[in-house]
């Protein structure tokens, strides 16, 4: 591996992950949906919805205010662009990445199979009824059993999954936010399917891929963006050995970064690039993959990565009980002028978008905070903003103020 050529402050090392994540205002930032899932790598998937469902705050905090058909048909219209699959978590990937998951749906296929009967019975009845078009878990007799089981699955809805995990099913498409099953040599192109990589050259595709999504990271950064060295991602691989030796090949650049405690590594491309022109003033979801949580080093809590770019602790209180919460359910940072500003917990009520906690780190930041809550409740429909906490509360009169 090289030697450490380049010294980055902790702003430049700022700078080039907000422009690698399509943030800046730059004449290589992402200009459509399509464009925004190929730029950051993946788009994380979660169930909740509270201005939109996350995947839809992803596109949103690149292009601004994009309707919703748009995003839906990117991530699940005909013909496939994109698939679902486990990266850093459960997300949207390109189609082109198909044949770089090879080694993951051969990991999980062998860990995931809790009955081969059944899972096979159920793959015999995908393939007989896929003439009328991809099924659904409900279409084999549901998805939830009537007690309590394996995430309540029934069994048809765990073959499924097994089948999922292990590539012989795949999904492409949503109904009402289900998942849709159907067969890879029906949705991927052939060309794709054809491409066979050993996990060394899968892992070198990813961490490329990884650290050009990041801009600058760690080693560890760059291992959990597609979870290269999360243990349940790959019971059997030799993950270390197959990590290092494409970190080692993967043409990254060693950095030193100021106020970091580990080694980086920057995409040269990155290194090279011009200032952007600006940045997007705009709330983030906490699953983007801007702030997105990363298994953390001993003794450190998850987002490290968040707290070292920004000196922000974001905190995700969704599964604490409501007395428990400082920030709120689904705390959203602010990112203005190049850094995280502040957050909110928006909730929506009517035509009204509700800011039900606000937390401004001084006072240059109430513009920015206005802008964004009213972008934000255009785009989903609200009229109006309606301010409950603001901390400090010394700012609250002038962000009512800004922002009606």
């Amino acid at each position: 591996m090289a030697r450490t050529t380049s010294v980055l402050s902790a702003g430049d090392a700022r700078r080039i992950a907000i422009r690698a994540q399509g943030l800046a205002l730059t004449n290589d930032r992402p200009r459509t949906v399509p464009g925004v899932l190929r730029h950051t790598g993946a788009v994380q998937l979660d169930t909740i919805s509270v201005l939109a469902r996350s995947h839809e705050l992803v596109v949103y905090a690149r292009l601004g205010p994009v309707g919703r058909a748009a995003v839906e048909d990117a991530y699940w219209g005909e013909p496939a662009r994109a698939f679902e699959y486990f990266a850093h978590a459960a997300c949207i990937l390109p189609i082109e990445v198909w044949p770089y998951f090879s080694f993951r749906r051969e990991q999980l296929g062998k860990h995931t199979s809790p009955d081969r009967v059944t899972t096979k019975k159920v793959l015999d009845e995908v393939r007989a009824r896929i003439k009328d078009g991809p099924v659904t878990a409900t279409d084999l007799g549901g998805a939830r059993r009537s007690v309590a089981g394996w995430w309540d699955w029934s069994d048809a809805k765990r073959a499924l999954e097994t089948l999922y995990r292990s590539g012989e099913v795949i999904c492409a498409t949503r109904r009402n936010w289900k998942r849709v099953y159907d067969l890879p040599e029906r949705v991927v192109p052939k060309p794709l399917l054809q491409q066979q990589y050993s996990p060394e050259e899968c892992y070198l595709y990813l961490t490329r891929a990884a650290g050009k999504a990041l801009g600058v990271g760690t080693a560890r950064d760059i291992a959990a963006y597609y979870h290269l060295l999360t243990s349940y991602m790959g019971r059997s691989l030799d993950r270390k050995r197959l990590f290092a030796g494409a970190l080692a090949d993967s043409g990254l650049v060693p950095v030193e970064v100021e106020g970091w405690k580990e080694p980086a590594f920057a995409d040269p491309a990155a290194l090279n690039a011009r200032p952007p022109r600006g940045y997007r003033t705009v709330l983030l979801s906490p699953f983007d993959s801007l702030v997105w949580a990363d298994p953390p080093p001993p003794g450190e809590k998850p987002r490290e990565r968040t707290r070292r770019l920004f000196g922000y602790d974001m905190m995700l209180e969704i599964y604490l009980p409501k007395d428990k919460r400082t920030h709120g359910y689904f705390t959203m940072p602010l990112l203005a002028n190049g850094g995280i500003a502040g957050h909110v917990d928006p909730a929506r009520e009517g035509r009204t978008l509700v800011a039900r906690n606000v937390s401004l780190h001084d006072e240059s930041a109430i513009d920015d905070m206005a802008s964004a809550l009213r972008e934000a409740a255009s785009w989903v429909n609200c009229d109006s903003v309606r301010l409950e906490r603001v901390t400090p509360r010394g700012m609250a009169s002038a962000l009512k103020r800004a922002v009606t």
